[in-house]
């Protein structure tokens, strides 16, 4: 199965955001290409909100080139066989924090948000990854800055894209 199957497997199979849903599967049925940062018409993106449930907190990522504070996350790449696979790697990377598992059950939210010219638009899958007893975060050159945030401070530093999931993610475990 290719990382487009996937997609459209797992878009298929979320319960939620029918409309946002059916728009991120009009694309891929109208790109092959869809899946890549080169489709100018916009591209599916993973990404995963760094959870620790136990310490009531979440990991976020000062972006480099956008100055906000986001989840971990970015584009899908060639040895990416799954969304949930390209999720994890991308929060790994950023996070720098080994053994993260995703949150049973698919994504947490979609969010479709624009993105400077060529392209129009990254269309975001979003999950939830659950961090180790004991891990240590270590900052990655796409970041400023990492930061853990108790759950009711994300609003003060993040958008509302970042506190939807947050919120969402809250409501699964």
């Amino acid at each position: 199965m290719s990382l487009h199957e996937d997609a459209v497997r797992v878009l298929k199979e979320y319960a939620d955001q029918e409309e946002l849903r059916g728009l991120y599967l009009d694309h891929l049925a109208s790109h092959p290409d869809g899946m890549w940062k080169p489709c100018e018409a916009g591209h599916v993106t993973a990404s995963a909100l760094v959870i620790d449930p136990s310490r009531g907190q979440v990991l976020l990522t000062l972006h480099r080139k956008l100055r906000m504070w986001l989840q971990m996350g970015g584009h899908c790449e060639p040895g990416d066989t799954t969304v949930e696979a390209a999720a994890l790697r991308e929060a790994t990377e950023e996070s720098g924090i080994a053994g993260l598992t995703l949150l049973p059950g698919g994504p947490v939210r979609l969010d479709r948000h624009p993105i400077p010219s060529p392209c129009n638009w990254h269309l975001d899958v979003q999950y939830a990854a659950l961090v180790p007893a004991g891990a240590a975060e270590a900052i990655s050159d796409e970041s400023l800055d990492l930061r853990w945030f108790p759950y009711a401070e994300v609003g003060e530093v993040a958008d509302d894209s970042v506190v939807q999931l947050v919120n969402r993610t809250l409501e699964r475990l």
